[in-house]
């Protein structure tokens, strides 16, 4: 998994690649630790994104709970199996999809 930050003031996209899983979630997880201090936008891009385990769930859930509490997030470029995974799992009711 390869992650790119882009920072636009107050707003950060994080740009996922690859697989987030087991082993990919906790780098997720440091990267949004770092960068959720004083964010009010939070976008995943997720064009590139192949693969999300439980583990990606997790890190995912934990930034949308961060952001309800300071602003907002989205995710952008979901692919349908990825989509399927968050249909499957009730989290197209709590996140926001573009």
């Amino acid at each position: 998994m390869t992650i790119e930050k882009k920072i636009n003031g107050a707003a950060v996209t994080l740009v996922v690649s690859g697989r987030l899983d087991t082993q990919t979630a906790p780098e997720l997880e440091n990267e949004l630790d770092s960068a959720l201090s004083g964010l009010k936008e939070l976008t995943f891009d997720f064009a590139n994104l192949e693969y999300v385990s439980s583990a990606g769930l997790r890190v995912i859930l934990k930034a949308q709970k961060a952001m309800n509490a300071q602003g907002s997030m989205k995710l952008t470029g979901v692919n349908d199996s990825i989509m399927e995974v968050f249909d499957i799992t009730g989290f197209l009711d709590i996140l926001t999809i573009e």
